[in-house]
C-alpha cells in the first residue's frame, strides 16, 4: 500500500535568506513558503516521488526571494533523497504562481538590479539531476510560467493559464520567458506573447508544445504524481541522462547534439540496469532495475 508521509508545515511568512546554491542533504522541519510531502511505497523503496507545493496562497504564490530560497533548498534535499526518483512541482487551484514579487521589485534602482544580478539565483533550481514535472493549475504569469519553463515536463489543468505580462510593467522577461518560451512555442508565438502581454491557455499551450498534457483541474496534482512514479520506476542512471541529453539540444548544434546522444547511449551499456532492461525485454518480464 502507497504510504504519503505528511507535508513538511509551512511557517508565516519571513524574510529572504538570501542563500548561495549549495546540494542540501536533507529537507528542514518546515518552510515559510513551501509544504513538501514525500510519495514513498515503503521505507526501502527507490521509486518515490518529491511534491512540493508553493504556499504563498494571499500573493498567488507571488515569488518573493524568500519562497524562491525555501524551493531550492527542499528540491535539493529531495534531489538527494535516495528513495525519491522524480519531483512534482505545483501550486494551488487558483495559481501555480502569479508572477515575481512586483513589491520586491519596483522601487530597486539599475544599479541594484545589475550588481546583485537579480533573478540569477532562480537558475539553480534548474540544476536538479532528477527530473522535474510541473503541474500547473490556474495563473502561470511571469516568473511563474518561467518557473515551470524550468522544469522538465509541463502538464496542466484545464483551467490555467500561461502568459508574459512583464511589458504591462514596462519591463520584460528576466528569468527566461524570452528564451525559454521561444524555444518551445516558436519566435513568432513568443514574441507576440512577450510584446502583447496576452495569455494562452491550458488548451493552446498544448497545442503549441508548451504543455506535454491537459488534465480536469481536480485531477492534475494525481495525474502528476502517476506520471513521476512511471518515471521514477526507470533505470535512475538512464534517466539523468535522458534529461542531460535533451536539455543539451537547446545549447548544441545538431551534428553536436547527436554524437553527446551517443556517447551517452553508449555509456549506458556499462550499467546493470542496461543488463537487466534487455534481459527482462527478451525474457518478456518487467525489469528489476537498482540504478547501477
Amino acid at each position: 500500500m502507497m504510504l504519503r508521509r505528511g507535508f513538511v508545515p509551512a511557517r508565516r511568512c519571513g524574510a529572504a535568506l538570501n542563500q548561495r546554491w549549495s546540494y542540501s542533504t536533507s529537507l528542514k522541519d518546515s518552510y515559510e513558503f513551501v509544504k513538501v510531502e514525500r510519495v514513498v511505497e515503503s521505507d526501502d523503496s527507490r521509486n518515490g516521488v518529491g511534491v512540493i507545493t508553493l504556499d504563498r496562497p494571499k500573493a498567488l504564490n507571488a515569488l518573493c526571494d524568500a519562497l524562491f530560497d525555501d524551493l531550492i533548498h527542499a528540491s535539493g534535499a529531495l534531489d538527494n533523497d535516495d528513495q525519491i526518483g522524480c519531483m512534482v512541482l505545483t501550486g494551488s487551484e487558483k495559481a501555480f504562481a502569479a508572477g515575481a514579487d512586483i513589491s520586491e521589485m519596483s522601487t530597486k534602482q539599475f544599479s541594484e538590479a545589475y550588481s546583485q544580478n537579480m533573478f540569477s539565483q532562480w537558475a539553480n533550481f534548474t540544476k536538479l539531476s532528477k527530473p522535474v514535472i510541473a503541474a500547473v493549475n490556474g495563473f502561470a504569469l511571469g516568473g511563474g510560467c518561467e518557473l515551470a519553463m524550468m522544469c522538465d515536463i509541463i502538464i496542466a489543468g484545464d483551467r490555467a493559464q500561461f502568459g508574459q505580462p512583464e511589458i504591462n510593467l514596462g519591463v520584460i522577461p528576466g528569468a527566461g520567458g524570452t528564451q525559454r518560451l521561444t524555444r518551445a512555442i516558436g519566435k513568432s508565438k513568443a514574441m507576440h506573447m512577450v510584446l502583447t502581454g496576452e495569455r494562452m491557455t491550458a488548451q493552446q499551450a498544448m497545442d503549441n508544445g508548451l504543455v506535454a498534457k491537459v488534465y480536469p483541474a481536480d485531477n492534475l496534482v494525481d495525474e502528476a504524481i502517476k506520471m513521476a512514479q512511471i518515471i521514477a520506476g526507470k533505470g535512475r542512471v538512464s534517466v539523468m541522462m535522458g534529461k542531460e541529453a535533451v536539455n543539451a539540444a537547446d545549447e548544441l548544434s545538431l551534428q553536436e547534439g547527436l554524437r553527446f546522444e551517443r556517447r551517452l547511449f553508449h555509456s549506458l551499456f556499462a550499467t546493470d540496469d542496461q543488463k537487466e532492461g534487455m534481459s527482462a525485454f527478451l525474457e518478456k518480464r518487467e525489469a528489476n532495475f537498482v540504478d547501477k
